[in-house]
């Protein structure tokens, strides 16, 4: 029947159709009335390769419904493919949280960075870069990854529990198309042959089974095993990240030798919990500052590199614990009933002495300094609250701006920052003020910074700012009896941070399995050996070994030539016997030539040796997917073994 029956009044054939429409165009009753098959006629326009839009009209796609898009949601979500972009994601959404000061980590620097970036702190409020890893986005990344990961195990592990349980599958019909193949023969039964197959395949850890005429090995399952432990490891590492998180605590405090800290709240400098932490549940324990130890390199170029870095206290457990003594180092840090204490910084603090114009003690104290260089260049400021009264006994506050450096260059020499960190000629430079410090405003105050807005200075005998570098014992003179402050000495003090943080231990523990389970996945082979021995022919046995790889190895030819070699040693090649002598034969005529026969000079025509004589010349020759068919050198196959 022609096309136009079959399509209806056009009478013309689309272009773009195949001849499987044609094909496929039959006769059962039409529009029109002529005989067409409905059902070959929808397979013809299956079969079409015609663009979309010029094909027939069938219809339309049928809806999806809800059940159908939770399951193709679902297909995605825990395809490889999306599981490496959510990973890829992850990594890059933690890089603003590098870049950028995190409230979680350091609030005064994230206050300082919306003093700078003014115009940028309203987007990175909105977008929650301030807060990237409690942000909502970076969550929901996390979340999918996870429910990602745990969708792609649990079916995999399925399948992994059902390969070890199933033997490897059979030998395949010809052995010659494996990509490595041997074969000999040999005088030993097969059934023998197969039994030392067994042996040699279970000796070097393959498991094996006899399956009919051959042995059927498998070896490198630890390969899948490799990839599941990897992708648990991830799990467990984003759940112990999560716990870390969420069930943390983790603060700091600056104590100079000889005081101490207890792990209350009130005690710290700052602290910050997770989302679910209990603050009462602080581990009770505390510790005191008996003396730090820092020696540093004083020549060549590692100059005022650290030598010797630490912190000797005595520390208790519980409140009423016996006192122990410690020493808390650069990443050894003292734990104390699962809280760690790191050591952190150190630093100077200048002891003063400030008296009123009477020459009574206002104030003495040993205030800590800010570090700004590695020679530890410092400031800060002192601040006397109460106590001080001016020369009309008035209540009033005190400021002193402060500048010190351990190691003094000396007058003359430049601006005055430290040479060296240690104490070598300590100088403390001051300039004082007076009147408000702006404490009793119920505001929060950096106590390393003085606020002047509220503060008159004192004015020297020139009427200018009154200051002066002060060396250990010195003093400074306030005017009009208004008083003094005394440089007494030099104490030091360090900086520690106190947290608790469970989940480290496993979120370590992850991150080896996940290496081993990689490494695994990546040097673990898989690959199947078959050994199939049958009587030949002419009664000898034939042994072919062939080998399949589950993923790209080359070392696959070389295993199966070794296991070759160990089954030839049980499983011998006959030996050709030696031909007997004979008496030289009688000189005889030259043989007349035949018309139409090849010169063959007196010697009978022999066919090539490991040729079938009756093959096929023209026959191609049975080969493996690499275009040869490797053969073990001690024997070529015997004529009428199958190939």
């Amino acid at each position: 029947m022609s096309k136009a029956n079959s399509t209806g009044s056009t009478g013309t054939r689309r272009p773009a159709e195949t001849d499987a429409d044609e094909a496929t165009s039959a006769s059962g009753p039409g529009p029109d009335g002529s005989a067409q098959d409905s059902a070959h006629g929808a397979a013809g326009e299956r079969l079409s390769t015609a663009p979309r839009e010029d094909r027939p009209e069938t219809g339309g796609v049928p809806a999806m419904g809800v059940v159908a898009w939770v399951r193709w949601f679902w297909r995605q979500l825990t395809s490889m493919r999306v599981a490496l972009i959510l990973l890829f994601l992850l990594s890059l959404g933690a890089i603003p949280g590098s870049l950028i000061p995190q409230n979680s980590v350091d609030e005064m620097k994230v206050e300082a960075f919306k003093g700078r970036h003014s115009t940028l702190t309203p987007l990175y409020e909105k977008l929650q870069l301030f807060d990237v890893y409690s942000s909502v986005w970076f969550s929901a990344i996390y979340i999918l990854l996870f429910v990602s990961l745990i969708g792609c195990i649990v079916p995999r592990t399925g399948q992994f529990v059902g390969q070890l349980r199933s033997r490897p599958p059979g030998a395949p019909k010809r052995l010659t198309r494996l990509p490595a193949y041997t074969t000999w023969r040999t005088e030993a039964e097969p059934d023998e042959v197969r039994a030392a197959a067994l042996k040699v395949l279970r000796k070097r850890r393959f498991r094996v089974h006899e399956a009919g005429d051959a042995v059927a090995a498998e070896k490198g399952y630890l390969r899948e095993a490799g990839n599941l432990v990897f992708h648990i490891a991830l799990i467990v590492m984003l759940v112990a990240f999560a716990c870390g998180q969420l069930f943390k605590s983790e603060g700091g405090k600056l104590i100079v030798e000889g005081d101490g800290f207890a792990n209350t709240q009130t005690q710290y400098d700052n602290i910050k919990y997770g989302s679910l932490y209990d603050p009462d549940s602080l581990a009770p324990f505390s510790f005191v500052l008996k003396d730090f130890v820092g020696t540093y390199e004083k020549s060549g170029p590692q100059r005022g590199t650290p030598r010797t870095f630490e912190a000797r206290v005595t520390y208790a457990e519980g409140a009423d614990g016996p006192d122990r003594d410690g020493v808390i180092k650069v990443n050894e840090p003292l734990v104390v009933d699962g809280t760690k204490v790191y050591l952190i910084a150190h630093g100077y603090a200048p002891v003063v002495t400030v008296r009123d114009g009477s020459g009574k003690v206002v104030s003495r104290s040993a205030v800590p300094l800010l570090p700004i260089d590695n020679n530890i260049t410092s400031s800060g400021a002192i601040k006397v609250m109460d106590g001080y009264k001016d020369k009309n006994g008035e209540k009033t506050q005190l400021g002193f701006k402060a500048f010190f450096v351990p190691t003094f260059a000396g007058h003359g020499k430049g601006q005055m920052f430290s040479q060296f960190p240690a104490l070598d000629f300590p100088v403390l430079a001051l300039s004082a003020y007076h009147g408000s410090l702006g404490v009793d405003s119920g505001l929060a105050q950096n106590v390393y910074q003085l606020d002047t807005s509220k503060m008159k200075e004192f004015k020297d005998e020139k009427g200018e700012l009154l200051k002066k570098m002060l060396m250990p014992g010195e003093k400074l003179d306030l005017p009009d009896g208004g008083g003094s402050i005394t440089y007494e000495g030099t104490e030091e003090w360090a900086s520690f941070q106190i947290s608790q943080q469970p989940g480290n231990g496993w979120a370590l523990g992850g991150a080896v399995a996940a290496i081993a389970g990689l490494a695994g996945s990546l040097f673990i082979q898989r690959r199947r050996v078959w050994v199939r021995a049958v009587r030949g022919a002419d009664g000898v046995t034939v042994v072919e070994m062939a080998g399949l790889g589950r993923s790209e190895s080359a070392r696959l030819p070389e295993e199966l030539g070794e296991l070759s070699g160990a089954l030839v040693t049980t499983a011998p090649a006959p030996e050709e016997p030696d031909a007997p002598d004979t008496p030289d034969a009688p000189d005889t005529p030259d043989a007349p030539d035949t018309p139409g026969s090849p010169d063959t000079d007196g010697k009978p025509i022999t066919p090539d040796a490991g040729q079938d004589q009756d093959q096929d010349p023209d026959a191609p020759e049975a080969t493996n997917e690499a275009g040869s068919r490797p053969v073990h050198p001690a024997e070529a196959p015997a004529e009428g073994a199958e190939k």
